[in-house]
């Protein structure tokens, strides 16, 4: 297992030993256990037939995933850290050999429908047999039970059904890209493994967890369902922007870059932002007295911060505001955040070396161990990459890894 020298401490991930074996397609299974890879989980990914459909899925309508080796980018999201096997469970050798491994992992996931899950013998009950402490992961696109239980999903039909295409105000539905409920999906799966994990740390058992598109998108929801649950009104308002106060709202800057502003409680800091951006004037204007009354009289209030906040750069306006201890940042677009200094610091964006694509910046990891680490160790493996050496690992012999090949259980 890999290791990283920290100073004279040698720190290894939190869940270094910790074996996960997925048989999974896509994003929303498959992104589960690159973030337990990132832990420093030891992760074997399956693959039989072409492979997992992610890996040549290059097109998104006009976006093009595609990296120079031809794989999908995305791919090597839902896959880095992983090691690769080429394995036929449909054949009996093969099953033996799937299930010699069941019996060494701590973990099994896997997002394939249940009805091809029972053809194949990956339900839970079988596996169970097997390995009676295994934690068995499964998602889904809808949840276990009900008449969508059998039904494919995509990340679209997650927010579709969830709630969240209309969670930016709209009066239409907009979808947001890409993959941001595949990722809560796979963040959600990950908190729900390491849970079982430590359940079977403390009590011995191993059990099934379920989570779905459907289930994370709700999850993700929480605070609206709950206010239009308890209170019958529709948390989400439109985004028009001469509607809320200009302490909650975001203007366009001299160089056409935006900056965004979020207070409370908003009478605290009223005075500090009319100073800070020299409009003490408003500070005796009966209009804006309170926050109350700053609602009232809204539009004509952005209206003129609009040409305010149009006499400075975005990085101007910041320098102002933070040297105040006032609560801004700048709307940055996705592309700005690997030259981001904020980001650099945190290693939220670290350097990462790959021998086929080279010197590269990729997202960190988001949490920070005192005594451990995280991160992306490996990209994606090729199909079956590491077929050969996770068999010698599980007690297979040459000669019985030649014959699995010339049998075309393995490749």
């Amino acid at each position: 297992m890999e290791q990283q020298n920290h100073g004279s401490h040698t720190l290894m991930g939190p869940l270094d030993g910790i074996r996960i074996l997925e048989y999974g397609v896509f994003h929303a299974g498959p992104g589960a256990s690159a973030i337990l890879g990132d832990l420093g989980a030891d992760v074997i990914k399956i693959e039989s037939g072409g492979g997992d459909p992610e890996r040549y899925w290059v097109k998104i309508g006009r976006l093009d995933f595609s990296l120079p080796t031809g794989e999908n980018v995305m791919f090597h999201v839902s896959n880095r850290n992983k090691r690769g096997i080429y394995l036929d469970i449909e054949k009996p050798e093969g099953r033996d050999v799937f299930h010699r491994l069941v019996n060494e992992a701590d973990v099994f996931l896997t997002n394939l429908r249940k009805s091809t899950k029972q053809k194949m013998g990956l339900e839970y009950s079988t596996l169970s047999r097997v390995n009676p402490k295994i934690i068995y992961a499964s998602v889904s696109g809808y949840g276990p039970r009900g008449p969508m239980r059998d039904l494919g999903a995509f990340d679209p039909l997650g927010q579709a059904r969830a709630g969240m295409m209309f969670v930016v105000g709209n009066k239409d539905p907009v979808l947001m890209h890409v993959g941001i409920l595949d990722q809560a999906t796979a963040i959600t799966a990950s908190h729900a493994i390491l849970t079982a994990l430590f359940v079977r740390e403390r009590q011995g058992i191993g059990q099934e967890v379920h989570v779905s598109l459907y289930s994370a998108g709700q999850w993700l929801m929480y605070p609206n369902l709950m206010i239009s649950n308890l209170l019958s009104i529709d948390p989400v308002v439109p985004g028009d922007r001469y509607e809320h106060p200009p302490l909650r709202n975001f203007f366009r800057c001299k160089d056409g870059k935006w900056i965004m502003g979020t207070h409370h409680p908003e009478d605290k800091y009223w005075p500090v932002f009319c100073e800070c951006t020299g409009q003490a004037a408003l500070l005796t204007d009966a209009r804006f007295a309170n926050e109350a009354a700053r609602i009232r009289n809204c539009a004509d209030l952005i209206a003129h911060f609009d040409k305010v906040f149009a006499t400075k750069t975005r990085d101007e306006w910041m320098e102002i505001f933070l040297s105040k201890g006032l609560m801004f940042c700048s709307i940055q677009h996705v592309s700005e955040i690997r030259e981001d200094q904020q980001a650099l610091a945190n290693d939220y964006v670290v350097d990462f070396e790959d021998e086929r694509l080279g010197n590269l910046k990729i997202p960190g990891y988001p949490v920070h161990f005192s005594r451990g680490r995280a991160g992306t160790r490996r990209f994606a493996p090729g199909v079956g990459e590491h077929t050969a050496m996770i068999l010698r690992e599980v007690g297979y012999s040459e000669l019985d890894i030649q014959a699995l090949k010339e049998s075309g259980v393995i490749n």
